[in-house]
């Protein structure tokens, strides 16, 4: 491909042999050998010992600390990918590396305008805010002891139960005073409907199968589980009234009618956040879709790095690796990798659509503009403007951001 560009430097001489003598020095206080105090053992000494070639990682790494930006800087296009290094050969008297650059790949825009999409209009019905309130009350609900009645669904049940496999109990299949409310699916299939019509005090035998996505011990298999009901806890929905208008935080609700409307308000809003997002992703799609450009596997590869890094970040806040998690879900790299590969190449494609739709109708950005932005977002956030900049990535990521947003209000043709 023409985006393609490698560049082969030879290092030879004094700089070579500066990079393995630093490298040297790196190691030189752990070095000992025989007649030599420790850390004061000469290079040539380690030399005649060992050979240069125990030094060669360290002195690449150290030559490119230096050779890699000025050869990057000899590159007309900016890579879009982490530049490749590969050592092609490698002695005491000298190194041969070959940098692979990837710029990006040539764009040629479709039809990006006018592109004759339809939004649709938010639509509120009674039944959705009459939902949305019992949602409400259910969040705010009291949980009571059911006295004298049967277990149903949406109680919350205190249960003893020990499941049993041909007749003897397996491990993990027992619990004392269990929580369980019934409707959560949080045991197999048949539990939780089997404990439906049972009284407090009553005792059942459960003959349930596991599922077949189950441990490899399990899953398959005929059970039973002896239960007994402790206690039966039910939901006890609040009145609305103007003690649960404040436990909403609704100061200006007075009454039913009044909750009414807000809730439509608010359901309206959110219905017209979700139909703009897809109105969005309507016009890109079919601006991507119109355009021609071959993208490179590699440019590719790093965006599914970045989405799972993404995912990787939302794990550790619920307490969660991703290993745990390819534990839990039985996923490989691989599995990652190709979960995330269409995502990865849309992405891609919308970014490069959207920076062509930018250079295409000379969208610029002035630092004051950007400044203001980010006073903006720095408040919005309840940071300081130097903090939200070094979080953004700087002013340059701030003039991108609002570039690429005004580049898409174009697209949707407004």
């Amino acid at each position: 491909m023409n985006n393609v560009k490698k560049v082969v430097k030879e290092y030879k001489g004094e700089i070579w042999t500066k990079a393995i003598k630093d490298a040297y020095n790196k190691i030189k206080k752990d070095v000992t050998v025989d007649g030599f105090r420790k850390g004061m053992v000469p290079f040539s000494m380690f030399v005649s010992k060992n050979g240069v070639e125990p030094l060669y990682n360290d002195a690449i790494d150290i030559l490119l600390t230096t050779e890699y930006k000025k050869t990057l800087d000899e590159v007309e296009e900016m890579p879009v990918v982490q530049p490749t290094v590969d050592i092609k050969d490698i002695n005491k008297d000298g190194i041969s590396i070959e940098y692979t650059f990837i710029s990006k790949p040539e764009v040629k825009l479709g039809e990006y305008k006018n592109l004759g999409i339809k939004k649709e209009t938010a639509k509120v019905t009674a039944k959705e805010v009459d939902e949305e309130i019992t949602k409400l009350q259910t969040k705010y609900a009291e949980i009571k002891v059911k006295e004298g009645g049967k277990v149903e669904n949406g109680n919350t049940v205190i249960i003893d139960f020990e499941g049993f496999l041909d007749g003897k109990a397996f491990e993990g299949g027992k619990g004392e005073n269990y929580p369980l409310e019934i409707g959560s699916n949080t045991f197999i299939p048949g539990f939780e409907e089997g404990l439906i019509g049972m009284s407090t005090g009553e005792e059942k035998d459960l003959n349930l199968k596991f599922p077949e996505n189950y441990t490899e011990e399990l899953k398959g298999k005929d059970v039973v589980f002896k239960v007994k009901v402790n206690i039966i806890k039910e939901r006890v929905l609040p009145e609305i009234n103007e003690d649960f208008f404040k436990d909403l935080g609704y100061d200006d609700v007075k009454d039913a009618e009044g909750l009414k409307a807000k809730v439509k308000e608010q359901i309206k809003t959110r219905k017209e956040a979700e139909i703009e997002d897809k109105y969005i992703n309507d016009c890109l799609k079919l601006a991507v879709s119109k355009m021609t450009v071959e993208i490179n596997p590699e440019i590719i590869d790093e965006e599914i790095h970045r989405i799972i890094d993404q995912v990787s970040q939302q794990l550790k806040m619920n307490g969660l690796t991703l290993e745990q998690y390819m534990q839990f879900t039985g996923m490989t790299h691989e599995d990652l990798h190709k979960q995330y590969e269409e995502t990865a190449t849309n992405r891609v494609k919308e970014r490069f659509l959207l920076e062509e739709v930018a250079k295409e109708e000379k969208i610029e950005i002035s630092d004051k503009d950007a400044d203001a932005k980010a006073e903006e977002m720095a408040k919005n956030y309840g940071m300081t403007k130097e903090d939200l900049l070094k979080e953004f990535g700087g002013l340059d990521m701030v003039k991108y951001d609002m570039k690429m947003r005004e580049a898409i209000n174009i697209v949707k043709g407004e």
